[in-house]
């Protein structure tokens, strides 16, 4: 069993809040960002090691390119003004996915947000963007293709995952992962890491999310039986 406790969020329904309010989807898309400040500080004190917050698919180019610039441009806003605080509260960041199709801007965004937060143990921040599980794993196939001498298991596989998405190669699986928003499907997120997780939906939109509810997401967690395959307890003792 793994001592460290990771939760992972698909952070859905900025658009919709703002669309219900009558307001542009860029608003939503800042008041997501306020939302992800609260679930970061209010992280650690819950007992979460490793937080993994879904920002942007593989997929979302397809969107308008107003609206793509525009998140790019919030993300790169976002990690500056949040560094410090960072700093001040030990939250190491990384950043998983492809890099080389972010804009510039939010490339030096990332190496000097990276950069100064190494050396934070309090949790770890980990942002998804520009990321795709599928994408990942055929990746880290290939790497191991290319390295026909080294014996392939799932632990060896895992690092070659983490390797293929900058994510780092001691990250243990997710075992809670969140979606906000209503809608109940993983959209390529995490799928290796999640074999085993435990899943939970919430109808809330991404906006509307408070410590207060990764507190009461991470109290029915607790309230979980994990088995990982095996029998419960009373079954196997019988």
């Amino acid at each position: 069993m793994q001592s460290s406790f990771h939760v992972a969020i698909i952070m859905d329904g900025n658009g919709r809040w703002a669309t219900a309010r009558g307001r542009p989807r860029q608003i939503g898309h800042r008041a997501g960002a306020e939302a992800v400040r609260r679930i970061v500080i209010g992280a650690p004190p819950l007992g979460i090691d490793v937080l993994t917050l879904y920002a942007f698919s593989s997929d979302n180019w397809q969107r308008p390119i107003t609206e793509t610039a525009g998140l790019m441009k919030l993300f790169s806003n976002y990690l500056r003004r949040e560094t410090a605080t960072f700093v001040e509260k030990g939250i190491r960041l990384t950043i998983v996915g492809r890099r080389d199709r972010l804009p510039a801007d939010a490339r030096r965004a990332v190496d000097t947000a990276e950069a100064a937060t190494r050396a934070g143990t309090a949790l770890q921040l980990r942002i998804a963007i520009d990321y795709s599980a599928r994408d990942a794993i055929v990746l880290a196939a290939h790497k191991a293709r290319q390295q026909p001498t080294m014996p392939l298991d799932r632990d060896r596989f895992a690092w070659l995952l983490g390797e293929a998405t900058h994510a780092g190669h001691a990250v243990p699986d997710v075992d809670l992962l969140v979606r906000t928003g209503g809608e109940q499907r993983l959209s390529d997120f995490l799928l290796w890491e999640c074999a085993y997780a435990e899943l939970m939906f919430s109808r809330k939109m991404w906006p509307e999310w408070t410590a207060a509810d990764l507190a009461a997401a991470v109290a029915d967690f607790r309230m979980r039986e994990r088995r990982f395959g095996a029998l419960p307890d009373a079954a196997a003792a019988s």
